[in-house]
């Protein structure tokens, strides 16, 4: 199939061949879900932390005598029915939010994502990407020129110029094809793929 080729001013001069096997994939909502949720929930931090009734702070004395008062039989203000009492299954730090997504699924879900960004005009390729230095204002330049404002690049090479004149840009986003991730590929407007990163995408998602 054939991807199209932005210039500098952001319009496709040309056309560039790219494998069909990721660039030509069905649709499958399901596992772009299971993908995006699956990435979210593996940068969870499990810092939370509730007491249970061995843990709050109380006094183990009887709150109240056992018969002739009306209220339900009560032996402690730990109680979890009780306000300020313990949780019944609290959350605790080591609460592990991982969830296993299997290496095929895993490509499939890429090569879903970067074809539905093909399909809808999200997706194009660019000859490459460089800054002669580590200015942020030549390579918002350069984004500018080509009317682009949310933007991640999937180049094949991030040379120390290129990093330090994109980390400081709030809405563009510089990375090699290995660190390309599903949240970022959903959430940025447009995706340009440099041509040298193309034959790197085929290597891992094909």
């Amino acid at each position: 199939m054939q991807l199209e080729l932005l210039n500098e001013q952001g319009q496709a001069a040309a056309t560039v061949d790219a494998p069909e096997t990721v660039f030509g994939r069905d649709y499958n909502e399901a596992l772009i879900h299971q993908l995006v949720v699956a990435y979210q929930a593996n940068a969870r931090q499990g810092t939370r932390a509730q007491k249970d009734r061995a843990q709050v702070r109380h006094s183990t004395k009887k709150p109240f005598r056992q018969k002739g008062t009306g209220n339900a039989r009560a032996g402690m203000t730990s109680s979890p029915l009780w306000r300020g009492g313990g949780r019944i299954f609290p959350n605790l730090p080591h609460e592990n939010f991982s969830q296993k997504v299997n290496k095929k699924m895993y490509r499939a879900g890429m090569a879903s994502i970067l074809s539905q960004l093909v399909r809808e005009g999200r997706l194009s390729a660019i000859e490459s990407i460089k800054v002669d230095s580590p200015k942020t204002r030549q390579l918002a330049q350069k984004f500018k020129d080509m009317k682009l404002d949310s933007v991640l690049v999937i180049a094949d090479e991030v040379d120390e110029n290129l990093y330090l004149a994109s980390r400081n840009l709030a809405h563009v986003l510089v990375v090699e094809p290995r660190y390309a991730d599903p949240v970022s590929l959903v959430h940025y407007k447009k995706v340009l793929v440099t041509k040298g990163a193309i034959d790197k995408l085929k290597e891992m998602f094909a």
